[in-house]
């Protein structure tokens, strides 16, 4: 994900610098070259070896050693960067950065970038509300920094309150958000929809299917790495939901219908991957019928067909994606399918096949236009989600 990208992660003298090498770590194992920076207060809570031993790299801390490699250390790791991350980020580092105080080898390498630059702050929750603090922060946006809003929780003062660091896997979300794709779709509003639609039967039974979520969050996160405005509208999922995505509950068939077309007209894209019932339970009112055995049984009735709705209120310049999961005739069935909704593409499979289907982390897919069949590799969902992005993109 992240191959080619350099990520710098400056340490300062905090209790959560602990948290760190797990964030080092999960980015090395995703292909970036990182470099640590750690003041010297930094140094009494986490040893600078445990950062060299993760990254490979030297972990700099003064900024007159002459050891490195460098010519002119905080010019070249600046120059290098694809991105710049403080944390944890104390009040009185905060305070030096908003007002481009360089007086060790992190700040002056901050100072020096020009890459994007995050700032997490992770501190008393006295010395977060302080108008001083806030004030710094303030200052650190006036200039195009981020700054993380820290989690509240109990600190390790005793407290209980905001000024908790996030934890690494967040702060992951957030540097894998800003460098890990091109930013090709900014400005494209993206709609998704994920999941098992639920029809009730009654109060306590359900209609519904195997889908936990993962392609439609897999495309949605896509879309949302590459800058677009992504609404997911979710029903039953069991997926991790990805950050940076508007979320929005329909729990049925008829609740989808409504919450995507409210929003479709303003859609520049729809991705229909959510596993929507075909048929609902009707009402008691409607035909509920006793069995001999004194057992209920429901008739059905179809459902709204979103897709067909959609495909039959196309705008210009809108790119309508289906999905068809098949068991046999998958080609025929799903090219039937793109004519009859009206769709400008369906991502068909074929749940015999091995890897594809609900609750796999692989998925075998073809991708279907009026002019164009073009079956996929076994991949992961992910990479399933990306050359599908890639694929609309480039039509």
């Amino acid at each position: 994900m992240l191959e080619n990208k350099t990520v710098i992660i400056g340490v300062t003298g905090g209790i959560a610098a602990y948290k760190i090498p797990y964030l080092v770590s999960h980015l090395v194992k995703e292909g970036a070259e990182v470099h640590v920076i750690m003041t010297k207060n930094a140094c009494n809570f986490i040893s600078p070896l445990t950062f060299e031993t993760l990254t490979g790299q030297q972990c700099v801390v003064d900024t007159f050693d002459r050891s490195h490699g460098y010519d002119v250390e905080h010019v070249a790791l600046a120059k290098k960067a694809d991105i710049f991350m403080v944390a944890p980020a104390t009040a009185n580092v905060m305070a030096k950065l908003a007002h481009g105080i360089a007086d060790d080898m992190l700040t002056t390498t901050f100072l020096a970038s020009s890459c994007p630059k995050y700032v997490v702050p992770a501190m008393n929750t006295k010395m977060y509300d302080n108008p001083i603090t806030q004030d710094n922060i303030l200052t650190l946006k006036k200039y195009g920094i981020m700054v993380i809003e820290p989690a509240t929780g109990y600190l390790a003062c005793g407290d209980t309150g905001a000024g908790k660091m996030p934890e690494p896997e967040t702060l992951y979300k957030y540097i894998e958000r800003e460098i890990a794709r091109p930013k090709d779709m900014v400005g494209k509003k993206v709609l998704v929809t994920a999941g098992a639609t639920c029809e009730s039967m009654d109060p306590v039974r359900y209609i519904t299917n195997h889908s936990t979520g993962k392609m439609g969050f897999a495309i949605a996160k896509e879309c949302m790495l590459r800058g677009a405005d992504v609404i997911i509208v979710k029903a039953m999922t069991s997926a991790e939901i990805p950050m940076f995505c508007h979320i929005v509950d329909a729990v049925s068939a008829g609740e989808m219908f409504k919450e995507v077309t409210s929003r479709s007209e303003a859609a520049d894209i729809i991705i229909m991957a959510a596993a929507v019932s075909d048929y609902t339970p009707m009402t008691v009112s409607d035909e509920k019928v006793k069995k001999s055995d004194g057992d209920m049984s429901l008739k059905l009735k179809r459902t709204l067909d979103i897709l067909a709705h959609l495909g039959s209120h196309h705008r210009d310049g809108q790119f309508i994606c289906g999905f068809s999961m098949e068991t046999e005739n998958m080609i025929e069935n799903s090219q039937a399918k793109l004519i009859r909704k009206k769709a400008d593409m369906i991502v068909a499979n074929n749940l015999k096949d091995e890897g594809a289907g609900f609750g796999t982390d692989t998925n075998l897919v073809t991708l279907i236009t009026a002019d164009d069949v073009k079956q996929l590799a076994l991949m992961s969902k992910d990479e399933v989600a990306k050359a599908i992005i890639d694929y609309i993109i480039g039509n």
